[in-house]
């Protein structure tokens, strides 16, 4: 593909004197420079073909180029095709591919040729270069002629079992050109993507089920056993095949889950009918009410796993997570998504609108998502309409009582906006906002006659038909407003506004019995220039009157009923006719003429002023016909939660068996030699007295490999099951188990040999060298060990692995004693730090995986946390004494261990009383926590002295987040409402590791999990113990040796979860330094960035 690349590049260069070449003739009117045109064009493709024929691999690569610039370009090559595909069975690589990008965009135009080289192109489906192979297969299924369709279900088949990732992903991408090439092949072609939804490969993922969706969306069945696993495969797929899988595992979800929000209505429902119920019936309901709603695991693993990709840089991946969490996730956890649909309104405007049109809709159902992000939805002035009226939709449903007021002015600016369409939608905004709080609708029907005044007449109007919606609420209260509005007839002139003045009037008109006849004289007399709508309401208003006031307005009423009769409008003659029989009595009057007052003067019911999105819920968020309001071709129904939840074991990945029998093969292996120790007595209890680190790892790979095998194990034996680990996680690439299970003996009877020949020489030489030895051997190994934990699950080749144990030799080289010699001998045949990479067939439960991956040395005998570097004395206020009554508090970070929990902050609060009287039972009450923190209160002090103070002690475990933790703290008498919110620096915990150790995780830690920024450092600043101390200032960090002065390493943990966090500082020339950060929390990592930036650059 690099080729390709490189042509367009290439081509850029010499687009431009052609570009300008052909603008000459186009902008000339004369017929020759037309002609000129044509001819340079031709003269151009001809020394084209002459290049594709040529002898020379370069002039062919050359006009290979161009071509594909031209394409690119999106000028028209077709004509070219013949020259082109002689060349498609090309030895050089670069022009194959080039021919191949060419006929993909060319074969479906120019089937009859492409045909021809049908051969070429099977050929080349055994091609050993991987592009080569899926280029052809897109070929092939670019020709759309039925007769080859057997050659492209062949092909397909073989590329589904291609050993490249990247042809079987093709292989997916052609399934859905054949199926709609022909459908009849369905059954055969879902064979194939039921093979490939086995694929484990993240490449293949997303366009496997993007096949699935468009071939057999219906059958589920074939998700059962993938399940799980594209939901971990789900964060490492491209963008687009995230897209496609959240919304497949959407639907799958809603039909295999039960309902995670019917539990709070299925518990009041009980209780209310408990009320009426005797205590033992009510105590057999409480047994059944008691049970919590407990969510399905892969319910959960779904959730889990789509939770990171809110921070996803892609607006349709955000989306597709955030529909997901609308339609499967607990109300309680849904509002998670709010933030991040809230920054993809920084997008472009296509983005926002459907965004928007989304929140709308969400907003109808749940305000309080996006109450705290209210101000985002405010308008701007460069905003498009249908953005502004989308945010205008947001704010009218987010509007209550606490934030009309703010609203309500934020509307009076939009209402002088010289958007008509968008002044007019705001005005219909302030009428549902009068309609849906009581508390307002004065104000808003205030407000909105003054808008009657306005110069603009649009504004006017649209006024005119929002209060006439308002008034029907409550009409008693306004006869001045009908008369007001009834003065208007004269300057409006919008047929809208007109007619709903009019049926005001008919309708309220024993109301204004003066003004109403009035109308209808003024109304009769333009009755012919009137506009349908407003002739309607003519005809009503005079049947009002004709039925209550028939004195004044009989006449009127039979003049306006004439010209009725003979207007050009059918509907105009139709409702006349009607109104006369129903009003005027005659012979002919029918029995309904007796109740002609009550149907016309028959009490309306009041309009509901509902959202335009209301209905849109039945939709799928995120979709084509949610957006549409109608359903478009292709949407796929989600369906209802099922009352009982299917079967769970359907999606059991059934390997248990094969895995019990290949641990019982390692079994035997180990059982080999199981006296023997992998180090002497004499050398294990030095190695305890000059490294507890070692000790430490052997003892916590005891526990675990006691967890595996049920037994307690030796050194060799965690050493040896450390090597099945590694091995293991080699496995994946597939050989027999018998060839590892023999190497795995071969190389304990070598590992065996080399302990008999140490155990003599240690007990030959003296004591004090023995410990020098034996502290190096173990430092060394447990160095060699972290290597190869670390190639395990990196998966990186034995080169890599081998290359690293060379560098680790070498410092040992310095001292050349025997002892040294058999430490570089034992060295280089331990089995640990050298794995034999046989491929094994990856025959192990996704349990037994995780275990076996477990006995591989863990970051805790390495990373240990310690003491705080620095421990800040800076207090945060966190209730004045003013607003306590007397009662203050002030809390700091202790950077200490929690007492109460490992997950939690410790926060030293300091009680004060500042007044003269004794303050009584002082503790905290009500707590407003965000989902999933939690806090662990003080005892409750019985009372306080005046001018005494107390510290107590409260743990809070914030999630990992910058979080405010709101709660109640209370005296006898009163409440005050506190929060405290922590500096990203001290949701952290200081470790300890070795500048190896700290190199090693950083280089698992890199991609999105690296967080960078080069900023300008301060003078004072640049001295290594001056920055150090403005470092674990700013943050509970720990500092990490470095070899290096000009940079500074710096390590920490999260609290919560105990994900490690990197920092380094590299110094470079001039003031500058890179501040990098490395972390598996992208979130904290940059916040904590934007923190330390400012403390490295100010002095």
């Amino acid at each position: 593909m690099s080729a390709s690349s490189l042509g367009y590049n290439e081509q850029g260069g010499e687009a431009a004197p052609e570009q300008g070449q052909e603008a000459t003739p186009t902008t000339a009117p004369s017929v020759p420079a037309a002609f000129g045109l044509f001819s340079s064009d031709t003269k151009k493709n001809e020394d084209l073909k002459q290049m594709l024929e040529s002898n020379k691999d370069s002039a062919k690569l050359d006009a290979m180029k161009r071509i594909v610039g031209m394409i690119a370009k999106g000028k028209n090559a077709s004509e070219l095709f013949p020259a082109v595909v002689k060349n498609v069975a090309s030895k050089n690589i670069e022009i194959k591919k080039l021919v191949y990008v060419y006929l993909m965009r060319y074969a479906e135009e120019q089937q009859d040729l492409a045909l021809l080289s049908i051969s070429t192109f099977q050929r080349a489906l055994k091609d050993p270069n991987q592009l080569i192979r899926a280029s052809a297969l897109r070929v092939l299924s670019s020709i759309r002629v039925p007769i080859i369709v057997p050659i492209m279900m062949l092909a397909i088949k073989e590329a589904s079992a291609d050993l490249s990732p990247y042809v079987r992903k093709n292989a997916a991408h052609a399934i859905q050109k054949l199926y709609s090439l022909d459908p009849e092949q369905k059954e055969m072609l879902i064979e194939v993507i039921e093979k490939l939804l086995k694929d484990k490969s993240t490449l293949v993922a997303g366009s496997v089920v993007m096949a699935f969706e468009e071939v057999c969306p219906d059958r589920i069945d074939l998700i059962h056993k993938n399940y799980r696993k594209l939901c971990n495969l789900l964060v490492d797929v491209e963008e687009w095949g995230q897209v496609v899988i959240i919304h497949m595992l959407t639907r799958y979800a809603r039909t295999q889950f039960v309902s995670p929000w019917k539990e709070d209505g299925v518990l009041d429902e009980d209780n209310e009918k408990d009320f009426y119920e005797s205590d033992e019936e009510q105590k057999k309901k409480d047994q059944k009410v008691k049970k919590p709603y407990a969510m399905d695991p892969d319910h959960r693993l779904l959730i889990r796993n789509t939770k990171p990709l809110l921070q996803s840089r892609n607006a349709a991946v955000v989306m597709a997570v955030a529909q997901l969490y609308w339609h499967l996730a607990p109300k309680s956890e849904a509002g998670i998504v709010s933030k991040s649909l809230v920054r993809l309104l920084r997008s472009n405007r296509e983005v926002q609108y459907i965004v928007l049109q989304n929140i709308a809709t969400m907003s109808i159902q749940r305000k309080g998502m996006f109450e705290p992000y209210l101000k985002s939805f405010y308008v701007r002035s460069t905003d498009p309409t249908m953005i502004k009226t989308s945010k205008l939709e947001i704010l009218t449903n987010l509007a209550n009582e606490a934030n009309i007021s703010t609203l309500l002015r934020e509307f009076q600016t939009y209402v002088k906006s010289q958007d008509k369409q968008f002044a007019a939608a705001t005005i219909q905004a302030i009428g549902r906002c009068a309609t849906n709080i009581s508390e307002v609708t004065d104000t808003c029907l205030n407000g909105l006659v003054c808008l009657l005044s306005n110069r603009d007449e649009i504004v006017v109007a649209e006024s005119v038909v929002v209060i006439k919606k308002l008034l029907q609420t409550q009409p008693a209260h306004h006869g001045e407003i009908i008369k007001h509005m009834a003065k208007l007839l004269d300057t409006i002139t919008v047929p809208v506004a007109r007619a709903s003045i009019l049926w005001l009037t008919g309708e309220y008109c024993e109301r204004v019995p003066k003004i109403a006849p009035d109308v209808l004289r003024k109304m009769a007399k333009s009755f012919t220039n009137e506009d349908d709508l407003v002739k309607l309401q003519i005809l009503n208003l005079g049947a009002k009157l004709y039925l209550t006031n028939s004195k004044q307005t009989k006449l009127l009423t039979q003049y306006i009923l004439n010209l009725g009769k003979y207007d050009q409008s059918y509907d105009i003659r139709d409702r006349t006719r009607f109104i006369r029989q129903l009003i005027v009595p005659n012979e002919k009057s029918g029995a309904l003429s007796k109740y002609a007052k009550k149907i016309f003067l028959a009490q309306k019911p009041a309009p509901l002023l509902e959202s335009p999105f209301k209905d849109r819920d039945r939709f799928q968020l995120g979709t084509l016909s949610h957006t549409l309001n109608t359903k478009a071709i292709g949407y796929l129904e989600l369906s209802n939660w099922p009352e009982v939840a299917p079967d769970p074991s359907v999606r059991n990945v059934e390997v248990i068996e094969l895995g019990k029998e290949w641990s019982v093969a390692l079994g035997k292996a180990k059982k080999e030699k199981p006296t023997e120790k992998f180090y002497s007595d004499s050398e294990e209890e030095s190695a305890s007295t000059t490294d507890t680190e070692s000790e430490s790892t052997s003892e916590s790979e005891k526990e675990k490999n006691e967890k595996e095998e049920g037994s307690s194990m030796e050194n060799s034996e965690s050493s040896s099951s450390e090597e099945l680990s590694d091995s293991e996680s080699e496995s994946k690439e597939g050989t027999a188990k018998k060839k590892f299970k023999t190497t795995e003996e071969s190389d304990s009877d070598e590992t065996e040999k080399k302990t008999k020949l140490i155990s003599k020489k240690r007990k030959s030489s003296g004591s004090s060298d023995s410990e020098s030895i034996s502290t190096e051997e173990s430092s060394s190994d447990s160095e060699s060990e972290s290597d190869s934990e670390s190639d395990a699950e990196s998966r990186k080749p034995k080169n890599a692995a081998a290359s690293k144990r060379k560098e680790m030799v070498v410092p040992e080289k310095k001292a050349p004693t025997k002892q040294d010699v058999s430490l570089l001998d034992l060295d280089d045949f331990n089995p640990v730090s050298t794995p034999v990479a046989f491929p094994t067939p990856a025959i192990l439960s996704p349990s037994l995986v995780a275990d076996l991956e477990g006995l591989s040395l863990s970051r805790s005998s390495v990373i240990d946390v310690s003491s705080p570097m620095f421990v800040p004395m800076k207090t945060h206020e966190l209730l004045h004494r003013m607003s306590g009554k007397g009662l203050a508090a002030h809390y700091h970070f202790s950077r200490q261990p929690c007492i109460y929990g490992d997950q939690m902050v410790s926060v030293q609060v300091t009680l004060t009383n500042t007044t003269d009287q004794k303050l009584e039972n002082i503790h905290i009450g009500e707590r407003k926590l965000p989902a999933g923190m939690k806090m662990h209160v003080f005892n409750p002090i019985e009372f306080l002295e005046p001018e005494e103070s107390i510290t107590v002690s409260v743990g809070i475990d914030f999630c990992d987040s910058t979080q405010t933790a709101s709660f109640q703290l209370c005296t006898k008498e009163d409440h005050f409402s506190v929060n405290i919110q922590p500096p990203v620096g001290e949701l952290l915990l200081p470790v300890t590791m070795s500048e190896k150790d700290f190199k090693t995780e950083q280089g698992m830690l890199t991609g999105m999990n690296e967080t960078s920024a080069t900023i300008t450092v301060a003078p004072q600043n640049s001295t290594r113990l001056v920055l150090l101390e403005k470092v674990v200032k700013a943050a509970n960090l720990g500092v990490v040796p470095s070899g290096q002065d000009n940079i500074h390493r710096f390590a920490a943990k999260t609290v919560h979860s105990g994900s490690l966090m990197l920092v380094t500082v590299e110094l470079k020339e001039g003031s500058t330094a890179q501040l990098i950060i490395n972390t598996e929390k992208p979130v904290i990592g940059s916040v904590l960035l934007r923190e330390l930036k400012p403390v490295l650059s100010q002095g």
